[in-house]
């Protein structure tokens, strides 16, 4: 019996983290697609676009990145179960916070499914474009892609599907997860959510803690001889995931009498209260310090600006297809690559807390010499970071025509010996029991 091929290497750390995946695909040549497309949606390419990659990876078209995505028998369930098996076996037994929001993008036509003229959040107003429903978990600094779920506009829907809206979307997310092991310490989510009664109910039935937006006219039933009342401004400091924080102000609004439910006002200008930065909340954390209260919800602001950056930098947008089967492996590879991302926050930039026997730990003392380095934390400077070390593969790939039409033979050592070396950051080993027990740092 003929035995299968060893899959073409990448870049090592890309390579060990999509080796938890490898059992998942039939096929070699769909496994090396899936590796190859982690290496291009995390490279600096400025748009993701499948030529592109091809280009970047050393391919001389893209037919077989097209064939992954459109005909390769593989399940984009069993990928996204085995990411959050991966998710899961980080976070244990410890509680998550959960961040619902959604996202949108502009598209033209109406070729591609469930693409309509609606509602895109990222752009705050009415265009043409696809919108989905996501979910994050953070936990220890750490942003975890979990679920999402396409929203089918009611005109676009096609003979199996069943209209469902967002807030319905969102409430079987919370549903499924806690299914797939994980615990929430609390829930946030933007207005959309918080005037939902759906949604609410959905949080009420798991007992959930939370905090919600809500409009500035939100209406809360009390009788005609109670008053709304608004407490005095009281001062905090918003404390942002690299250490910096903000002066802000926060009030509590009482409806009548004070009930299970608390309403609180918070801003960055108690005077002006500036529409772009002044925020009501609705909560059920009813004994929780304004403070606490402040820079809970701030969290998921910052995961929606964290994953609109996402979103740019790895090309959730940048897919080429119109068939939503296709769109969605896309959209799963992108969280795939975000969490490989994510995963590298631990040891890139603060070598100085591990330990003798971590194996990347006398490299990434050299590595950060680099000019280009980045040495403070934070998502892009991560992602720039390892961009710097798949410059060299990538740059062989790319020059390699020219090597080999001029046999440059000292130019060819010279570029694999770079590699090599690249290639002694093995990063987090997703299946390295060695990394069980260290804990993430802020990100």
């Amino acid at each position: 019996m003929t035995q299968p091929r060893i899959a073409n290497p990448t870049v090592a750390f890309i390579d060990n983290y999509c080796t938890a995946y490898q059992k998942l695909f039939p096929e070699v040549r769909s496994y090396e697609a899936f590796k190859r497309l982690h290496v291009g949606m995390t490279a600096e390419i400025k748009r993701k676009t499948l030529p592109a990659i091809a280009k970047a990876v050393g391919l001389n078209n893209e037919q077989s990145l097209l064939h992954f995505l459109t005909e390769s028998p593989w399940s984009v369930e069993s990928v996204r179960k085995k990411r959050l098996e991966i998710i899961a076996q980080r976070v244990g037994e410890n509680k998550i916070i959960l961040i619902i929001d959604e996202t949108g993008d502009k598209k033209k036509g109406k070729t591609t499914d469930y693409v309509d003229r609606q509602y895109i959040g990222n752009l705050g107003k009415t265009e043409n474009g696809i919108v989905s429903v996501n979910a994050y978990g953070l936990w220890q600094g750490i942003t975890f892609p979990l679920l999402f779920k396409i929203y089918k506009p009611k005109k676009r829907l096609k003979k199996e599907d069943v209209y469902k809206t967002k807030t319905q979307l969102a409430g079987e997310i919370i549903t499924e997860l806690p299914e797939m092991g994980f615990k929430f310490e609390l829930v946030l989510a933007d207005s959309l959510y918080g005037e939902s009664e759906t949604f609410l109910s959905v949080l009420n039935q798991y007992q959930l803690r939370f905090i919600v937006a809500i409009r500035s006219n939100h209406a809360v039933w009390m009788p005609s001889e109670q008053r709304v009342r608004f407490n005095r401004w009281k001062q905090f400091e918003r404390i942002f995931s690299n250490g910096k924080s903000e002066e802000r102000y926060i009030r509590e609004i009482v409806f009548g009498k004070r009930r299970r439910l608390r309403y609180w006002q918070i801003t960055t200008d108690k005077i002006e209260l500036p529409d772009n930065s002044t925020w009501y909340v609705m909560t059920n954390l009813s004994d929780a310090p304004p403070a606490e209260i402040g820079n809970n919800y701030g969290l998921r602001t910052w995961i929606e600006y964290g994953f609109k950056q996402c979103k740019n930098q790895l090309g959730w947008a940048d897919f080429r297809c119109t068939d939503y089967h296709q769109i969605e492996r896309w959209w799963e590879i992108v969280e795939s690559v975000f969490l490989m991302v994510n995963l590298q926050f631990f040891g890139m930039n603060q070598t100085e807390s591990l330990g003798h026997d971590y194996p990347d730990k006398d490299l990434l003392l050299k590595l950060r010499r680099h000019p280009w380095w980045h040495n403070i934390s934070g998502w892009n400077n991560c992602l720039n970071n390892l961009r710097l070390l798949l410059q060299p593969y990538i740059y062989y790939c790319l020059i390699k025509p020219w090597i080999t039409l001029f046999n440059n033979h000292y130019l060819q050592l010279g570029f694999q010996w770079l590699i090599q070396i690249m290639n002694e950051f093995l990063g987090c080993l997703v299946n390295d029991a060695q990394f069980e027990d260290l804990s993430f740092s802020s990100a």
